[in-house]
């Protein structure tokens, strides 16, 4: 009797202890997940977060090729408000800023998101196969190389008689003396340059999201009696509100720190300043002898100040678009 309890106490005692296997189970399940993360966490922080960091430091200090390997940047005596003194006093200041502003406004509302939009409702109402070959043919544009793309655009405005437009548009019409069309359009063509490729990522990502929403609502708004426009009012747009977000703020970051095209395209001219985008006078002042030394700490405030604004935007979206109820769990009462 005594064995018999000695035995049941041991199993006790032995059962109280936690099964090691499980819990090397549950670590392995809960550390697995961050396994997958490393390389991706590894590569953001070597080379976003600590050239944002650097950048950071770098906008506080008077950085640039003559004093290269004899300021020591790094350390905070180095350190002052000058860069922003000079982007804030800088007489041209506004009209970057307006140019900044026009530029982004124009192909965001214009392109990148409303005509995204109209190609994705009008592709996905119209026959499966032909809708796709027209967006698989305006994806073109994203997938010529920069280079060639803006040669493009520049042959298209070239003066009479070898310029595209001028010479079977503009010339028979009789409008226009054949001038070189992007000295006195620029912004015109600036915006129809960016608009093209920005209109092809929307333009996916709608169509992908409407394609996505269940049929059965579609069916059901036509046997009530809903036109399209009242089917896309009120189904459409409001299922899609995540890709709205999306692309919205996506390609307003984008278009806030892209300027390849400008600079491609006019350089910020063809007047002082005229097209002048904030994202592409950060790049003249930093990586440029346009004015004067490279000017690293300089052209780094500017790049600071822009990456404020993007995240201003972005909080901006968020409550335009009520990222909380988009988030928000439903709730089973209200199902």
């Amino acid at each position: 009797m005594s064995n018999n309890f000695q035995l049941e106490r041991e199993k006790s005692s032995l059962s109280s202890f936690p099964d090691t296997k499980s819990l090397f189970s549950k670590l392995k399940s809960s550390l697995l997940p961050y396994t997958f993360l490393t390389p991706t966490l590894v590569v953001v922080t070597l080379f976003f977060f600590i050239p944002l960091v650097i950048v950071f430091i770098l906008s506080f200090t008077n950085l640039d090729m003559t004093n290269f390997g004899i300021l020591k940047w790094w350390q905070p005596a180095n350190w002052t408000l000058n860069n922003y003194v000079k982007i804030f006093t800088n007489r041209f200041f506004p009209r970057i800023l307006n140019n900044t502003l026009i530029y982004v406004s124009m192909t965001l509302i214009f392109f990148n998101v409303g005509m995204a939009l109209v190609i994705a409702l009008i592709t996905t109402n119209i026959n499966r196969r032909v809708g796709f070959a027209f967006r698989l043919i305006w994806l073109m544009c994203r997938l010529t190389p920069v280079v060639v793309y803006i040669m493009m655009w520049k042959a298209l405005a070239g003066p009479a008689p070898m310029g595209v437009i001028n010479k079977h548009i503009l010339g028979p019409l009789g409008i226009g003396t054949g001038e070189y069309l992007l000295n006195t359009n620029p912004w015109l063509f600036i915006i129809l340059v960016n608009g093209f490729i920005g209109a092809s990522f929307g333009m996916i990502i709608f169509s992908s999201a409407i394609e996505a929403i269940p049929k059965d609502y579609m069916i059901a708004s036509k046997v009530d009696g809903a036109s399209t426009w009242q089917t896309i009012r009120y189904i459409t747009i409001p299922m899609i509100r995540w890709p709205l977000l999306f692309v919205t703020t996506y390609q307003t970051l984008s278009l806030l720190t892209s300027f390849e095209q400008i600079m491609l395209l006019t350089d910020g001219g063809p007047g002082l300043y005229e097209t002048e985008v904030w994202s592409l006078t950060a790049y003249h002042r930093a990586f440029t002898s346009y004015f004067g030394n490279t000017q690293w700490g300089y052209g780094s405030a500017w790049a600071v100040i822009l990456v404020i604004i993007g995240i201003v935007m972005a909080i901006v979206y968020l409550r335009v678009f009520k990222f909380d109820e988009l988030i928000q769990e439903p709730k089973i009462d209200q199902l």
